[in-house]
């Protein structure tokens, strides 16, 4: 059976949790943050830790295509470590589809281990398959320009295959790029970003044109105070998946992505903000300059 070509509601909440996982938190590599340090890196601002980073904090979303729900991903800082007066945070998210979707059961974990200045040090992801979980480990070893792939099963801790890829930037994987779109929000930058998706090289262009507007989501009864940018994904994804993409997050420090929207082959996706656990925050509401 050709899934692309049967567009059924069990297809798109493949889709949609496909595409959540490769770019919502997809493996990006910005071209900006080079191994030996220059002017260019210098030029960005970087959010302070008691604002985009605060540990504890779980971001719960709904994933829909239409007025059907898909599944849902929560997102979650789970702790940071210093090392040498350097901060490591370590984030996790789980991605599951929704109980009685028909022919649908998507399962995976993401864990990263995200340097202060934004890029990933150690990846992991687990796939579930039936009852069987699989997992694609990244080691990062920056001094030696070189990233360690392993992939193999879960359970039994068996090691299928290695590989080992060559590296030239301080890289983003998985839950970095999440962290990574918080902390620039407020930049003004346009940023062309080398991507790694599924072992394959492409480009994400992201503009963080600093524009104000509302949204409104079920899970708050007033328009929410948002920043508004866009972008573009060229490459070709999980289940040929590429295209436009835009998001919207709360105008404030946190900075926390409230929803997003993706362009697939056969249509647009949305992931909204549904739950959320963080210390003294709600989503700020908008109020027209003026009033």
């Amino acid at each position: 059976m050709s899934i692309l070509r049967t567009p059924s509601l069990p297809v798109f909440a493949v889709i949609a949790l496909a595409w959540m996982s490769v770019l919502f938190l997809g493996a990006f590599r910005p071209a900006t943050d080079r191994l030996v340090t220059t002017s260019e890196t210098k030029t960005f601002s970087f959010a302070a830790p008691d604002s985009v980073f605060q540990v504890g904090e779980e971001l719960t979303y709904n994933v829909s295509y239409a007025s059907f729900d898909a599944g849902q991903v929560r997102i979650v800082l789970v702790g940071k470590d210093v090392r040498n007066g350097t901060t490591y945070y370590k984030a996790a998210a789980h991605i599951d589809s929704y109980k009685g979707v028909p022919l649908v059961n998507v399962h995976a974990i993401y864990e990263d281990t995200i340097h202060q200045k934004m890029y990933s040090t150690w990846f992991l992801s687990r796939h579930k398959e039936d009852k069987k979980w699989d997992y694609y480990q990244y080691t990062y070893t920056y001094p030696r320009h070189k990233l360690y792939i392993e992939h193999g099963d879960w359970e039994t801790k068996r090691v299928n295959n290695r590989d080992t890829l060559n590296i030239d930037t301080l890289d983003q994987d998985g839950l970095s790029l999440f962290y990574l779109a918080r902390v620039h929000l407020f930049s003004k930058k346009k940023m062309n970003i080398p991507t790694i998706v599924n072992e394959k090289k492409g480009v994400a262009t992201i503009d963080f044109k600093g524009d104000r507007s509302k949204e409104e989501i079920d899970a708050v009864k007033y328009p929410i105070d948002v920043v508004h940018f866009e972008g573009e994904a060229g490459f070709v994804g999980i289940l040929g998946l590429s295209g436009a993409f835009e998001g919207w997050f709360s105008n404030d420090a946190a900075r926390v992505p409230i929803v997003a929207k993706m362009k697939v082959v056969i249509g647009n996706i949305r992931i909204e903000l549904m739950k959320w656990k963080r210390a003294n925050w709600n989503p700020p509401r908008y109020v027209e300059a003026g009033k």
